[in-house]
Order: C-alpha cells, then sequence, then structure tokens
C-alpha cells in the first residue's frame, strides 16, 4: 500500500507496522460519523432515495407475515447469487434452487456458498426480528459470520471469529508490500470495532440511509475477518434495515446494484479511505438505494400478478385448496420433487402429490427440469425467470 496515495486524514489515519524490510502501512479509520457537506446533488438524491424506500415500505405493509414471507425468499435468494457473484463465484438462481431442492450441480462449492450466504442471512433476520434474539451486534456478526463459512472454502479462516492477524486487499498474488488496502492492524483491530458497534445503536444528526452508507464503507475499511468481510458486509446492510425500522420485512437489498457498478463500487470505497472522498461514496450508495428500492417494488408487483394469475387459474380448474397450497409454495421453492411436496403440504400419501404436481404441469405453471431423476424436479419457470440476475 502506497502511503503516497492517501491526501489527509479526513477518513482516517496511516499508520506505519514493523520494522526493516518487513514494515508496512495500514490505514486505520476514524469513529464515526464523519463531517459531511450536504450538497445539492447529495440532498436530491437522498429525496429520491427516501421517496422510493417509503414507496417499497408502504407496499411491505399492505402485506401480512405469512404473505411477505413468499417474497421474501426468492429476493433473499436472488442477493445471495448476486453477493456472492462479486466475491467471484459463478452458480446461478437456478442452480440454487436445484441444489435446495435436492440435486446434483455442476460447480457445487460455488452453489454451497451462496446457500451458506442464505443460511447467514436467514439466522441474522430471524435474531433481529425475536424480542428474545440476538440485536445487531459484533456477535451476531461473529455468528452470522461462522454460518456464511461453514464448509466452503475459507473455512479455515477461522469462521465466527475476528482476525489475529493482519490481512490485505489486492490482486491475486499481491503482499503487504503490494496491497491496494491494508485494514487495521490485530492490535487496532478491537478498538475500531468497538466505536463500530457503538455507532450502530448510537443517535446522531444523519439520516437513517446517510448512515447506513457510512456504515458500509466503515465495515469494508475495518475487514474484521480472515475471509468474507464483502458479503458480510452487503449482508449487513439488509439487517439494518429492518433493525432500524426502515422496512418492516427484508425487502431491500444493494448487491444487483453493486455488482452492476462493480468497479465504481470498489474505486468509492477506496476514495473515501484515500481521499475522504464521502460525499461521492453517499451519493453512489444513495443512487442505488433508489434504483433497487423501486426494482423490489416492481419485481414483488409482478409477483403477486402472477400468484393472482395462477391462484384465479386453478379455482377455474380445480376446487382443490391444496392446489392453491402448492402455488403458494412455489414463491418460497420454486424447484421442487415429488416427495417435497407431500411433506411440505402434509399429504398423507405420495399419489396425492404426484396429482397436484401433474396437475400443475399440465397448467403450465410447472416444468420438468431435465436431466433431474429420482426423484424427478419441477421448476416454476416463470417465477426464476422474473427473479433472473441479468
Amino acid at each position: 500500500m502506497r502511503p503516497e496515495t492517501f491526501r489527509g486524514e479526513r477518513a482516517g489515519r496511516l499508520r506505519r507496522v514493523g520494522h526493516g524490510e518487513g514494515a508496512y502501512w495500514a490505514f486505520v479509520p476514524h469513529p464515526l460519523p464523519p463531517k459531511l457537506s450536504y450538497t445539492s446533488s447529495l440532498i436530491r438524491l437522498l429525496s429520491e432515495a427516501d421517496r422510493a424506500v417509503g414507496e417499497l415500505s408502504g407496499l411491505g405493509q399492505t402485506m401480512d407475515e405469512e404473505s411477505a414471507n413468499l417474497f421474501v425468499a426468492p429476493l433473499i435468494r436472488r442477493e445471495a447469487v448476486l453477493s456472492s457473484r462479486i466475491e467471484g463465484t459463478r452458480a446461478d438462481l437456478e442452480e440454487l434452487y436445484l441444489y435446495e431442492a435436492g440435486a446434483r450441480v455442476a460447480d457445487e462449492a460455488d452453489v454451497r456458498e451462496v446457500h451458506n450466504y442464505v443460511r447467514a442471512l436467514e439466522y441474522g433476520l430471524a435474531q433481529i426480528k425475536d424480542p428474545k434474539g440476538l440485536p445487531l451486534s459484533l456477535r451476531l456478526l461473529r455468528e452470522v459470520h461462522s454460518r456464511l463459512m461453514e464448509g466452503v472454502r475459507g473455512e479455515h479462516a477461522t469462521p465466527g471469529e475476528f482476525r489475529r492477524t493482519q490481512n490485505w486487499i489486492g490482486p491475486p498474488g499481491s503482499t503487504l508490500q503490494t496491497a491496494t488496502f491494508i485494514p487495521p492492524p490485530p492490535d487496532d483491530l478491537m478498538p475500531a470495532l468497538d466505536n463500530f458497534e457503538k455507532y450502530l445503536h448510537a443517535k446522531d444528526e444523519h439520516p437513517p440511509l446517510v448512515r447506513l452508507a457510512f456504515v458500509h464503507y466503515q465495515f469494508e475499511a475495518i475487514h474484521p475477518f480472515l475471509d468474507g468481510n464483502g458479503r458480510i458486509g452487503r449482508l449487513l446492510i439488509a439487517l439494518l434495515l429492518v433493525e432500524w425500522k426502515l422496512l418492516s420485512h427484508p425487502l431491500l437489498y444493494l448487491s444487483a446494484f453493486f455488482e452492476r457498478h462493480r468497479q465504481e463500487y470498489y474505486d468509492r470505497l477506496q476514495a473515501v479511505s484515500q481521499e475522504g472522498a464521502w460525499e461521492a461514496w453517499v451519493e453512489f450508495f444513495l443512487r442505488g438505494v433508489a434504483e433497487q428500492a423501486a426494482d423490489t417494488a416492481e419485481r414483488i408487483k409482478r409477483l403477486q400478478a402472477l400468484q393472482k394469475k395462477w391462484r384465479e387459474l386453478l379455482r377455474h380448474e380445480t376446487r382443490s385448496t391444496n392446489a392453491l397450497r402448492l402455488v403458494d409454495m412455489l414463491f418460497r421453492k420454486p424447484t421442487v420433487t415429488v416427495p417435497q411436496v407431500q411433506e411440505e403440504l402434509g399429504l398423507p400419501y405420495r399419489s396425492s402429490a404426484r396429482t397436484l404436481v401433474l396437475r400443475l404441469v399440465d397448467l403450465g405453471i410447472l416444468v420438468p427440469v431435465a436431466g433431474q431423476n429420482r426423484p424427478r424436479r419441477f421448476e416454476a419457470r416463470d417465477i426464476v425467470q422474473l427473479l433472473s440476475v441479468q
């Protein structure tokens, strides 16, 4: 890390670590919040983001908990695919659903990482929504991290524990001397994290969406784990939107925006550290909030319209309440097997589940997945395509 690329100390300070040829420079961020200049463009973007989140929140409030869960589950999986893709995985949404349905997939290691992201995010959301659960805290982040890293590449990197050694960011093969960015050394880590945790529960003059931008940058600058920091940092945004009661349901995720603008995402974060470019980062973040809130609202409306269409079709074609229950199940699990349908719906006979599935195939709601046998798998392709990450 070249100290001459860091101009000023608006976001943090450089610290020289070690002696002689092994010495290096590390960056230690200042405690939040920074002083922020509310330019006209920042104020405009904040207004747009607030309005978009408000509309999404209003849409969420029209749904009861059961209805919301039908649409939260696919959104979480879409986020898992995209957040993991930023880190280099190649798994797609269809592969994730196949994996969850018990099928073998081509690149199981990648899909398992994405599945772990789903588990980690669902665990974190369950904790903060449960009155007896853990609040958003360093402890909860460690527990979320342990689920993210369990049994996947990087599991050697002390899952669920903050690092005790120095890490760094840079191209493959980079060293401490050639790294692009080096976060706080181990003896500065816990003080930085203590300040970070206090800010999560503090109140200050900045609007919540601006604070979210601060928090995401700060977490990535501290980089407290040996691996998985990017995914935990993006996951943290979703948790805070619920914890701070900006949304009643976990409907908003930003990885799609960060993935579309991946290089700018990295550059904006780096510019805060190097130049104190807080305003440019916050504007970028708010643009992402506005775009993704609007995108999510549109996808939910399309999912609701699809659900209504299928339910009306079934009411016309059959009076089976189990068929209606199966349609709802598909929004949580678009890829299913007959045994899974039997178990999920609590049907006494395998033949009853098979009849239901084949009826939905006849109606074009489900299609058999090619190459999947014993048991056969069926996919609600309209749902998967609607959630497409492209």
